[in-house]
């Protein structure tokens, strides 16, 4: 009685909002418009966001932003509706997107792929993404599009950098400094100087904060140091050509209260070259061709950053180094007619993983690093837009994709047996395509509906990771099969003067949808085993804006995510909890304030296994709700100060997706969720020239 009582409690809230998201609209679409007397030039805090285009968000990552802004890719990604992460501490999150995470999002970084190289997912690609080093966030949710890369069941994540435009000499810059509760501490810069015929840019950020405290003053191994800095030198000979070389590099550490191991090395080194051509005569748009080459070196230790503990599973001290470089390309062609327009190019990609790894205080470094698996990848795609009359539209892509993986250990399985699947390489044939229908139904409304299906290649965590196969086979590597998802995505948005609404909802089947279950190896530790199920998921978002005069805002978003193991009739793990926030704001042309209010239910359908390792439920967990208040003052049209409190009440919260508390940080050996931060103050002064 009292899970149906839940459930009904979730289905009423869900009902409540998507229909509180259609009805307002219609409510006020009557009424006159109410145009405001100036244009609003005051940037506010960015705490949640609404699609541009059908599910398609896009955002400027360098805008204050509520919770503390973000100090890597997935934190950012929480103000869209949908994503959540899980929290490894202060940093590095692991993003999920309707309840979805690992290859299924596709992440592209400034147009290169950056796929990390830890085994348990510590350093996942957007742990290597500052935000605010970026001009623009561009999301599409579910398989709705086929131009960057295979896979991408879930969406497609791009944090992209801007061409800068000079019709004169001259330079650009943007700025800021950041200080708040439990030692946060961050500088990012932006600084472009050119003329009409090129120019240089230079950008970089430092972040660091200490271990936080959570609502009953408890301290929580979470404290991190975060570097980055980017260059590119840009040659536009006319205003329709540009070549581009650019380069990067960052490092980092952070401590892991969820994990038997800290990240000592965060290294990324970060190469590429971008060309663009436009202003054909004709139908030919536009040319582009990127390359890019990136390597992650990332080490994993227990005695930097903490002690090793005498009665853990780890009591002596242990290091393991493994690192990724990641090379490939892409060009495309764009057409452009008055009814037409369409993308076609080829992508490739190559990969190669490595590791080392010893007993004692920095014995590793006496080790070479041998190879335990390549990755190649070559695909050619192409998506169009057709516009057969007013206010309608169909876009439809296509992709082919050729994957292989091979498998260079010499050993493998939790006693380091000898290798069965040395020197094989599997090979798989991908194919993508999706189709969708947009149309105006009236002044302001927007409705699309759209199909996709996407096979994804498993990845290295899902490969190489698992201890064990699926039942019968010898490894993961020869017997887990690709993944595919075939998914119908529908939407409706409404925009006016004062209101804008939308909503979305999703369902889908996932055949071979790929599986972690978990064991305790006693001495051995945890033993992992990935296989293939097939799945069901469905479930939506919705939002609201509304401005009932000139300078206040008023809004709210939902969202929900359903998942099911169809084999075992048992929920998919990992599935987020419905989530709303409301939101209230006045902004005018000097100064604004505002405030959050983040709710979350209670999730009971739950895959619970054991181990404090990515791709599990701890177990059932407590719903919660937190107020954060932020304020802005512009001191000029240059300088800008911005300030929070989050978690005002100072709450005692934890997440439903979370890491186990290691035994190392007094943690008992049962599992124990990680609590959030307590009240947290910050403080953040922007200039931009």
């Amino acid at each position: 009685m009292l899970m149906q009582s839940r459930m009904a409690m979730r289905s009423s809230c869900l009902c409540v909002a998507l229909s509180a998201a259609l009805y307002v609209p219609a409510a006020f679409a009557e009424s006159p418009a109410v145009e405001p007397a100036d244009p609003i030039n005051l940037d506010t805090v960015v705490v949640t966001a609404a699609p541009v285009a059908a599910l398609t968000f896009v955002t400027d990552p360098k805008l204050p932003r509520q919770p503390v802004p973000a100090s890597d890719g997935a934190d950012y990604l929480k103000t869209i509706p949908g994503f959540s992460a899980l929290r490894n501490g202060g940093t590095n999150g692991d993003p999920v997107l309707r309840g979805m995470s690992g290859s299924r999002l596709n992440l592209i970084t400034n147009g290169g792929a950056m796929p990390g190289a830890c085994p348990s997912r510590m350093d996942n690609p957007l742990s290597y993404v500052s935000p605010e080093t970026y001009d623009r966030l561009i999301v599409v949710k579910g398989p709705q599009t086929v131009l960057w890369g295979p896979g991408a069941s879930a969406g497609t994540v791009r944090f992209e950098r801007e061409t800068p435009v000079f019709d004169e000499p001259g330079v650009q810059f943007t700025g800021g400094v950041l200080g708040g509760s439990h030692g946060r501490n961050d500088q990012v810069f932006d600084a472009t100087a050119g003329n009409r015929i090129g120019y240089v840019r230079l950008g970089g950020n430092r972040s660091e904060a200490d271990d936080y405290e959570d609502g009953e003053g408890n301290v929580v191994p979470s404290a991190w140091k975060k570097w980055n800095v980017d260059a590119a030198m840009g040659w536009t000979p006319d205003q329709d050509t540009l070549f581009e070389l650019s380069m990067g590099a960052g490092d980092g550490e952070a401590r892991y209260a969820g994990r038997g191991m800290d990240g000592s090395r965060f290294r990324r080194d970060s190469y590429g070259l971008r060309f663009e051509k436009a202003g054909f005569d004709g139908a030919l748009s536009k040319v582009e061709a990127r390359l890019y080459h990136n390597t992650a070196d990332h080490v994993m230790d227990n005695y930097s950053l903490r002690d090793p503990n005498p009665m853990g599973s780890m009591p002596m001290a242990m290091a393991s180094n493994v690192d990724r470089r990641t090379h490939g390309g892409r060009v495309a062609v764009s057409w452009e007619t008055e009814r037409f327009d369409a993308t076609v190019g080829v992508d490739a990609q190559d990969s190669r993983h490595r590791r080392r790894n010893a007993g004692g205080r920095d014995a590793y470094l006496a080790l070479p690093k041998v190879t335990d698996a390549r990755f190649a990848q070559r695909g050619v795609f192409g998506e169009g837009n057709w516009h057969p009359g007013e206010g309608r539209h169909w876009i439809a892509g296509l992709r082919l994709d050729r994957a292989e993986a091979s498998d260079r250990r010499a050993t493998a399985g939790m006693m380091n047996m000898p290798n069965p699947t040395l020197g094989q390489t599997r090979s798989e044939t991908l194919v993508s395509a999706f189709v969708r229908h947009e149309r105006d139904l009236a002044k302001g409304l927007h409705a699309y509906a759209g199909i996709g299906r996407t096979e994804r290649m498993p990845d290295y965590w899902e490969l190489f990771s698992p201890n064990m196969g699926p039942m019968g086979s010898v490894n993961a590597f020869v017997r887990v099969a690709p993944e595919t998802t075939t998914q119908l995505d529908l939407g409706i948005h409404y925009k006016s003067v004062r209101v804008e609404a939308w909503a979305s909802a999703y369902v889908g089947q996932v055949d071979d949808f790929i599986l972690f279950t978990y064991a305790s190896g006693g001495m051995m530790g945890t033993s992992t085993r990935a296989g293939n199920v097939d799945a069901r998921i469905h479930g939506a978002e919705a939002g609201i804006e509304f401005r009932p005069l000139e300078h206040w805002k008023l809004g709210g978003t939902v969202a929900w995510a359903w998942g099911e193991n169809r084999d075992d009739g048992t929920p998919l793990p990992q599935m987020t909890p419905l989530e709303a926030r409301l939101t209230a704001s006045y902004d005018n042309t000097r100064w604004n304030v505002g405030a959050l209010v983040r709710v979350v239910d209670g999730q009971s359908r739950v895959a619970p296994m054991q181990g404090n390792v990515v791709g599990r439920d701890l177990d059932a967990s407590a719903g919660f709700a937190t107020l954060a208040i932020n304020g802005g003052y512009r001191i000029n049209d240059r300088v800008r100060l911005t300030a929070g409190i989050d978690n005002v009440f100072d709450r005692t919260y934890a997440e439903h997706l979370n890491l186990a508390g290691s035994a190392d940080f007094g943690y008992p050996a049962d599992p124990v969720r990680i609590n959030e931060p307590g009240r947290t103050a910050w403080l953040k002064l922007d200039v931009r020239y």
